[in-house]
């Protein structure tokens, strides 16, 4: 596996000191200092009418994992059913809202593993993956993002438009924050859960995984780039519109670039604090046939309670 070790700041991208954490990842061996740490490993999946696709994913997942998190934006084709059949252990969050980065938002709070690794419902990721990310936050990062444009990575799915426009976006953030990001909109991500408190996840669509981007490197988070390959969805087409979501994805770089303190979005009104720093879904949420109240999530992913 080839991991590549993105500049943390936009200062620390400008400085020529040595790194001993970019030496360690490339060089392989063993670095005075990193701990390689036996890590619990919780996968959250947001979906939305994937029922079909599930059955091909699950089959995939390492059975390592110690918690599978489905979350489902009110599905109407049997997705939680499907995917309670297919996993019982399974732990089910139900949105309040719409929209993918409010669903990753939910499992973020839901999720109780040391790692908490972000994976697509339509089969286009490969849960053999799920490793690397994790091996990477093992080794020292905090956060470890997919990309399909490094040596190793590819694309049987991404169309000529949506590759020009994530080019052209991810060399915007890379001139604007110093950072050396090879893909941008990509949804196969894992973070440090302790980073959470930290970490504002506050965007309703699918510019949550350029927000989560961004956010890390001005947060000085030690980041790796982990080659992905991403196949076809199974079934279905994709409900991510290129020119919208494009200018999305603009609009939330060009806000981030000009805000110093990283500062609730459009969707602060959805959101409540639960710790400094960092705004939670303000919501109910089903783990598996209960409710639950926003409290009691808290405390799950906290680590101050049990499973019910």
């Amino acid at each position: 596996m080839t991991t590549q070790v993105i500049s943390r700041t936009i200062a620390d991208d400008r400085d020529e000191r040595p790194n001993p954490f970019r030496a360690h990842l490339s060089s392989g061996g063993e670095q005075p200092g990193i701990c390689r740490e036996e890590l619990t490993v919780s996968v959250v999946i947001p979906a939305l009418n994937e029922a079909k696709n599930l059955p091909a994913l699950f089959a995939k997942l390492p059975s390592t994992l110690d918690e599978v998190v489905l979350v489902d934006g009110h599905s109407t084709d049997g997705t939680i059913e499907v995917a309670r059949s297919l996993r019982p252990g399974i732990r089910v969050v139900q949105q309040r809202f719409s929209g993918k980065g409010d669903a990753i938002a939910s499992g973020l709070l839901a999720a109780r593993g040391d790692v908490i690794v972000i994976i697509d419902a339509d089969g286009s990721n490969d849960p053999a993956e799920i490793p690397d990310f994790v091996d990477a936050i093992r080794q020292g990062a905090d956060f470890a993002k997919g990309s399909r444009f490094m040596a190793g990575g590819g694309s049987a799915d991404i169309t000529w438009l949506r590759k020009a426009g994530n080019r052209a976006l991810t060399w915007t953030v890379n001139i604007l924050y110093g950072t050396k990001y090879t893909d941008l909109c990509y949804g196969f991500n894992a973070v440090r859960s302790s980073c959470l408190d930290r970490l504002l996840v506050d965007c309703a669509g699918f510019e949550v995984e350029t927000l989560m981007n961004i956010r890390v490197a001005k947060l000085s988070m030690r980041v790796a780039e982990i080659p992905s390959f991403e196949s076809e969805r199974v079934h279905g087409v994709s409900n991510l519109h290129p020119v919208r979501d494009g200018m999305r994805i603009f609009n939330v770089i060009m806000r981030e670039r000009f805000s110093r303190e990283i500062k609730p979005g459009k969707c602060v009104a959805e959101y409540s604090d639960r710790s400094e720093g960092y705004l939670q879904p303000a919501h109910a949420a089903t783990y598996d046939e209960e409710l639950v109240s926003v409290d009691e999530a808290y405390r799950f992913s906290s680590g101050l309670a049990t499973t019910p």
